[in-house]
């Protein structure tokens, strides 16, 4: 994978070379994982959606 070289006031950083993003960006993403590790189950969401969705169609009835 190739990277470019970003500064910012806290010095130089690796930043992938396909991402448009730049230092201060790429220092979020290593102190704070997020992403499919820090997610949430999928069940939970489809729930959430499923939560959402009820008001809606006691609306239509």
């Amino acid at each position: 994978m190739a990277f470019r070289i970003e500064k910012d006031t806290m010095g130089e950083v690796q930043v992938p070379a396909d991402k448009y993003w730049a230092a201060q960006t790429e220092r979020s993403r290593n102190n704070f994982k997020i992403g499919p590790a820090a997610s949430m189950p999928h069940e939970i969401i489809e729930a959430f959606g499923y939560l959402k969705k009820q008001p809606h169609l006691l609306i239509m009835i």
